[in-house]
């Protein structure tokens, strides 16, 4: 029921013509995700909860005073109607709202701190599934933007969003805060592809959720906690453990693998516009990601021993199957992207 209501509360919002829906949307997908943090009702769900709730009810604020702003210039809520209208003060408002509720720099604080005690399964949806109708707003925001320095600005904010990523997840031991930190990461290429198309940024999203599912379903069937932890469920399970290490790498964008494919799509669509050096910002958060991501790859390969040929033979159908499905899904999708993508975005 919790699940139906969120997903209710997110089609409401991304579906309302008019500022005043898309705010009681949110609202509606805040009530039915909030149950579903402290389900299990341990003191860390509970607080991260609080925290989460303090933070969107903070964003749902700036949200409205945006809406409310606009309508008293333009006696409309309707979501295009007041931003050519409504002047900067409205538009700031509501963007700082969008930006708050989906954890994007320098309003990334809250999402470590969130993340670092819920389940897998709230981790996934607050790394998916809750950043859904913020992006497309924000998409819509920017569309129905006119001055050039919003546009400069949002991609700047991509940019730190990217750097905080790859700098945050250096030190880190757990693996809830090392996928909160790449998401972050992730929400910069995200925010960066929203002003330059929406083609480029669906591409990245749908390939950010596939990769995320694979991920966090992944790490439900081995279930760690710690980086360490998931090299030593046994010989058995070296075949899991390594088509993990191997998502990981997807994840951080290591081609040909499947997360190379979002990024090269953005790339390639901004290239051809003039900020076009902020990508070099963006790319070097990546590779700082791509770094952690491999030093971890490497100590679990020399930690398990993996030999690639008996490691892959499929002699048994056990909870480790999905995670090798998964994993051909990283490996398999990204080279056949190559063949489709290239005449879309080139």
């Amino acid at each position: 029921m919790f699940l139906i209501v969120m997903v209710f509360g997110t089609m409401f919002s991304l579906s309302s013509p008019h500022w005043l829906g898309i705010w009681a949307g949110l609202e509606i997908n805040l009530i039915g995700f909030l149950p579903i943090l402290v389900y299990q009702k341990s003191i860390l769900e509970s607080e991260s909860a609080v925290k989460y709730f303090i933070i969107q009810a903070l964003g749902s604020s700036f949200l409205i005073f945006g809406s409310l702003f606009g309508y008293s210039l333009t006696l409309s809520w309707e979501s295009l109607g007041f931003m050519f209208a409504s002047g900067f003060l409205g538009s700031v408002f509501l963007s700082l709202g969008l930006l708050l509720k989906m954890g994007v720099f320098p309003f990334h604080f809250w999402f470590p701190g969130v993340m670092a005690g819920l389940s897998w399964l709230s981790c996934l949806l607050l790394a998916t599934w809750q950043k859904i109708a913020p992006a497309f707003l924000m998409l819509a925001v920017l569309d129905a933007s006119l001055l050039y320095s919003v546009f400069l600005f949002f991609c700047l904010l991509g940019a730190g969003s990217s750097i905080i990523g790859g700098i945050g997840g250096l030190n880190q031991t757990q693996i809830r805060a090392l996928l909160a930190y790449s998401s972050i990461g992730h929400m910069g290429w995200i925010l960066f592809a929203s002003c330059y198309g929406e083609s480029g940024m669906k591409v990245y999203f749908s390939i950010y959720i596939i990769i995320s599912v694979c991920v966090f379903s992944s790490l439900w069937i081995l279930d760690s906690g710690n980086l360490i932890d998931v090299g030593s469920t046994g010989k058995s399970d070296s075949k899991a453990s390594f088509s993990f290490m191997t998502m990981l790498l997807s994840l951080g964008g290591l081609p040909p693998l499947l997360g190379f494919i979002s990024k090269w799509t953005v790339i390639s669509s901004a290239m051809t516009a003039s900020p076009w050096g902020i990508l070099f910002f963006l790319v070097l958060g990546s590779l700082m990601s791509l770094f952690y991501y491999l030093s971890l790859f490497f100590s679990e390969v020399l930690s398990l021993k993996i030999k690639l040929l008996s490691s892959f033979m499929l002699d048994s159908w056990e909870m480790s199957s999905y995670i090798t499905f998964a994993f051909l899904i990283n490996v398999l999708g990204g080279a056949l992207l190559v063949l489709f993508l290239p005449s879309m975005f080139l």
